[in-house]
């Protein structure tokens, strides 16, 4: 009987150690499903910030680069993108400008204002996405009259933009071999990096006769493919052919005819000066040979032209490099003996000297 008390007593322990190191395991496991979910604002404001509803714009502040928005777009974003909310999960209830204020405390946003709050001369109101923005002091709440906001922590990088990383170190070692290329290949890459070259040089000289023909005759600042030269643009944005409404204030019918009279004086000064066909030939004739040059050129060519420029070592040259090698004094003296020798010659063979 004792040992059977002493047997169930030792069940006991063993089973309230078993669970409450059970309980213990499952509080450990408890904890770091705790620290790992994210904050719901967090990924909100990754969302928002990837979503290409939300109009925005980089700037310089404080000499950095940011992205920012204004007030009145991002509520206008929320009104129609309300899915959004349901990243937020208990807190997707609140208001547009809970959420930004929630947002702006969290420190994932910040307020901030332009620099240049006074107007150029010309204009009649400010710009409407300012290029240089300073931080907002006096207040870091929402608001969406004049009010902008940039974004605080790292965009993530999609995957193209790795893998465009990693091909770049390739482009360049492509580039450094492009001399011991096949002929073939370096006429594909010749003619299509002219191709290109080409057509970006007419795109923007297209943009720039469009641009001036409107503005001397209609007074109007119409860009053709504004964004072409954006820093920062997307595929879309990029090859948008149709510029925006014109904002600024019309030119004066002055300034006009002054560019006008300075456009035709320049138009008749290079057509004045114009390579005439002789000319034209002989650029065509010198450019071909240059292209050839480098087209034909190859490392066989070039061992080839090495060994053939060596000239083959000669004795006799050798020996009157070693000659002027010995310096005017001893050639002088190697002169002087010969001379002597000479004459002494002649002094035996004259018959009256003979006894």
């Amino acid at each position: 009987m004792k040992k059977s008390v002493g047997a169930e007593k030792k069940r006991v322990k063993r089973s309230s150690g078993s669970a409450s190191t059970s309980v213990r395991d499952s509080g450990s496991d408890a904890q770091p499903r705790k620290a790992v979910k994210k904050d719901t604002f967090q990924l909100f404001a990754e969302k928002v910030r990837d979503h290409k509803g939300l109009e925005s714009r980089w700037a310089v502040m404080e000499q950095a680069r940011v992205e920012y928005f204004r007030g009145k777009d991002f509520v206008s974003f929320m009104k129609n993108n309300p899915d959004l909310k349901e990243i937020l999960e208990e807190d997707k209830d609140l208001d547009t400008d809970d959420i930004a204020n929630v947002l702006l405390g969290k420190n994932l946003l910040v307020r901030c204002d332009r620099v240049t709050k006074t107007l150029r001369p010309g204009k009649k109101k400010l710009s409407t996405w300012p290029a240089h923005l300073e931080i907002f002091r006096d207040d870091q709440s929402f608001s969406e009259n004049d009010a902008f906001f940039a974004w605080t922590f790292e965009k993530r990088h999609p995957l193209w933009q790795t893998l465009l990383s990693f091909f770049w170190p390739v482009l360049t070692l492509a580039i450094c071999l492009f001399p011991v290329y096949p002929h073939r290949c370096k006429l594909i890459v010749l003619y299509s990096c002219a191709g290109i070259l080409l057509m970006i040089l007419s795109l923007l000289f297209v943009r720039a006769v469009v641009f001036g023909a409107m503005w001397i005759l209609l007074g109007k600042r119409v860009w053709v493919f504004p964004n072409i030269l954006a820093e920062e643009a997307t595929l879309k944005e990029l090859f948008r052919f149709w510029p925006k409404k014109d904002e600024e204030e019309p030119p004066k019918w002055t300034s006009r005819l002054f560019y006008t009279a300075v456009a035709i004086v320049a138009v008749m000064l290079l057509r004045h000066h114009a390579p005439d066909e002789a000319a034209r030939a002989r650029y065509q004739r010198r450019m071909s040979n240059i292209i050839d040059d480098v087209l034909e050129w190859s490392p066989k060519l070039a061992l080839s032209g090495l060994m053939e420029n060596q000239q083959p070592v000669n004795i006799t040259d050798a020996a009157n490099n070693s000659s002027d090698a010995a310096g005017p004094d001893q050639t002088e003296d190697a002169d002087l003996d010969e001379t002597q020798g000479e004459e002494e010659a002649d002094g035996w063979t004259d018959p009256d000297l003979k006894p």
